[in-house]
């Protein structure tokens, strides 16, 4: 066996049914891998997951071949072989929260802002509620984002708050502690 180990990165997304993940995990182990991050999530009615495993460099295609198989059962699966081995930049962290009512372009408009600034979003979650007192549909989005050098979390308020006004939404922005 191999004591050089490799790191994939696996989305995987089919029908939601219960083990799916423990189908995942034993193939994972069954090649002698490591499961090291995920996220997934249930989405109308759908499986979708991202995560990253460590393998033995000689179990590599094995595993890849093994995921194939789990098309059989309703799940396709993406692998890719993560080739960042340089540490990342420490550049800063920030929380974006953003709320307000429902409406169509949300997402792109709070997206270009960021693009323009260079802000990489690392996590983003959304979904959409009923208000408790009227009903009425909410829209709320969560975002981790890495700040680029040469910008700086008063500046990306600044220009978040100029396009919330016009999408009636409220934004904030934090430094992740």
């Amino acid at each position: 066996m191999s004591t050089n180990v490799t790191s994939l990165v696996l989305t995987i997304l089919g029908q939601d049914r219960p083990g799916l993940v423990e189908s995942i995990a034993q193939l994972v182990a069954d090649h002698g891998g490591n499961w090291l991050e995920s996220r997934m999530a249930h989405l109308a009615g759908q499986f979708a997951g991202i995560l990253r495993v460590e393998v033995p460099e000689d179990q590599a295609e094995n595993l890849t071949a093994a995921l194939r198989t789990l098309s059989d059962r309703g799940l396709e699966s993406v692998v890719q072989t993560d080739g960042t081995s340089a540490p990342a930049l420490p550049t800063p962290l920030v929380l974006l929260d953003v709320m307000g009512q429902d409406r169509a372009g949300i997402i792109r408009e709070i997206s270009r802002v960021l693009a323009a600034s260079g802000v990489n979003v690392e996590e983003l979650s959304t979904e959409r509620t009923a208000a408790a007192n009227t009903g009425q549909l909410l829209f709320q989005a969560k975002a981790r984002l890495r700040m680029p050098p040469g910008v700086d979390e008063v500046q990306l308020r600044e220009a978040l708050e100029a396009v919330a006004a016009d999408l009636m939404v409220d934004v904030s922005l934090a430094g992740e502690e």
